[in-house]
């Protein structure tokens, strides 16, 4: 990275931990008792002027906001928002634009799902920004029920009340089926064709035996 870059960086993050600072009294006074959620919010907002919180689901919002507020006074490191909630016409745009940029769906999907498919559409995913606020969510996220889920893309996280196994790509997390063996990812019933288990016993080359509904599982007989 250009050396001017980093030092650009580094000098944003520092005015923009000092102006938090000196937005505390000012939050203060508007909440006494989240005075330093609040500064740190206004801080960030200002140092990421384009981003747009608006559209997250109520539970990732909050877990966003605070997980970045720890990050902020903890550690000093802050963390922005690139992309959170994407209308249904917006994730087809982009994922059409990236059809016609790779030549074909399967390339694409590799980096971004159809609009039917993408958690961003649901207002349950988040792309950040820089790499160290990336890297800070990534260690510590999951107090939060933020979770890094793609090996290519360090910068997407979601919300989820539980870890998830990590996939190299979204269309890996796509299609289970066929590729979740790798990760104790198995389809069990065959009536039920969007519905994965974690499975202990999967394997790198195939999953267990598939049955045709819940009744014919042995692990639900009585």
């Amino acid at each position: 990275m250009n050396p001017l870059l980093v030092i650009k960086a580094r000098v944003l993050a520092a005015v923009t931990r000092l102006i938090g600072v000196l937005l505390v009294p000012v939050a203060f006074c508007r909440a006494p008792g989240r005075a330093r959620f609040l500064a740190c919010q206004w801080a960030l907002g200002l140092r990421f002027p384009a981003e747009d919180l608006r559209g997250l689901a109520a539970e990732v919002l909050t877990a966003f906001t605070h997980a970045r507020a720890e990050a902020f006074w903890r550690d000093g490191q802050l963390i922005g928002l690139t992309s959170g909630y994407r209308d249904a016409a917006e994730q087809h745009r982009i994922f059409t634009e990236e059809v016609r940029r790779t030549g074909s769906v399967s390339a694409a999907r590799r980096r971004v799902l159809p609009p039917q498919e993408s958690r961003h559409v649901r207002g349950l995913a988040l792309d950040v920004r820089p790499t160290e606020g990336a890297r800070w969510l990534e260690q510590h996220g999951g107090r939060y029920g933020l979770y890094r889920v793609y090996d290519n893309e360090w910068w997407h996280f979601e919300y989820r009340t539980a870890a998830p196994a990590r996939l190299p790509h979204p269309d890996a997390a796509a299609w289970p089926s066929e590729h979740g063996a790798a990760y104790g990812l198995c389809q069990i019933y065959g009536n039920e064709p969007w519905r994965d288990e974690g499975r202990p016993d999967a394997v790198d080359d195939g999953c267990p035996p598939m049955y045709a509904d819940p009744t014919e599982d042995p692990r639900m007989q009585p």
